[in-house]
């Protein structure tokens, strides 16, 4: 069956009113017709099976069926993302979004390249969100994850003050200090392995921030910033990984330690 998702107010009395661009794919695109049934995801969680009435460019139908989707991590996982050029950004989002990530937090560091005034940025999140869209539709998710607007390091680091769970910053030089490279006595002293620095488990319903930096690096001082805030500094072993890599991965590698990653039950 044909998965769309939908603001939550375009559903009211039993009735869909669906947007433009969808109205547009399942017009032109999927060339569906009235009486054809497709699910509607809200982005928040529910989702309904809708027997569509008229079909043009705004097309419209009647719920004949709700149901919970049962395809979100039993852990709350929060990207803080430092924003790489070019369109990195939009495959980070993709794969995050795939792998069930529950918000993206997109922030400007010290090695951050891209420099937009404030309405640009606003248009970059508005794109992302769009992309998040997307995935979670063709992933079969109910909820969109949603897509900050950029805002500085210092802010995002005191999102996860309160939070309970895992606060984890991925810094390449930890890898360096861990393999005995040249400079790595600081690293050695700031971070440990992500496997050393992971409990056994967490309670359902835990966030887990996860902090990466842009394609520089993060610098010493944003490291240290984050330490003195609570965060654990944390590296992946002898190797680098590309920024539009680090943030997928180690999500997945959470996912399957902590969340919904290849459970069987």
């Amino acid at each position: 069956m044909r998965r769309f998702t939908i603001a939550p107010e375009r559903i009211r009395d039993g009735r869909v009113v669906f947007d433009r661009d969808e109205s547009r794919h399942l017009a032109r695109v999927l060339r569906l017709r009235s009486g054809d049934t497709v699910l509607a995801s809200d982005g928040v969680g529910r989702e309904y099976t809708v027997r569509l009435e008229t079909v043009g460019e705004e097309a419209t139908g009647t719920v004949i069926g709700v149901g919970a989707n049962e395809h979100e991590s039993p852990i709350r996982i929060i990207l803080v993302q430092a924003v790489p050029k070019g369109d990195k950004m939009e495959s980070i989002v993709r794969g995050s979004t795939e792998l069930g990530v529950a918000r993206i937090v997109p922030v400007l560091t010290a090695r951050t390249i891209v420099t937009l005034d404030s309405a640009r940025w606003r248009d970059r999140a508005r794109r992302w969100q769009r992309v998040a869209k997307e995935a979670a539709k063709q992933c079969g998710r109910a909820v969109v994850p949603p897509v900050d607007v950029p805002r500085p390091l210092g802010e995002a680091l005191d999102l996860a003050v309160d939070a309970i769970g895992l606060r984890l910053c991925l810094w390449e030089e930890v890898a360096d200090g861990a393999a005995g490279g040249q400079g790595g006595g600081q690293a050695r002293l700031l971070g440990t392995p992500l496997a050393a620095s992971l409990p056994p488990a967490l309670p359902a319903g835990s966030h887990i921030f996860l902090l990466i930096g842009p394609e520089g690096g993060l610098a010493s001082d944003e490291v240290e910033a984050a330490r003195d805030r609570g965060w654990t500094i944390v590296g992946l072993g002898p190797r680098i990984l590309r920024t539009e890599t680090a943030g997928p991965a180690i999500i997945a590698v959470l996912q399957a330690r902590f969340g919904d990653l290849g459970r069987t039950d």
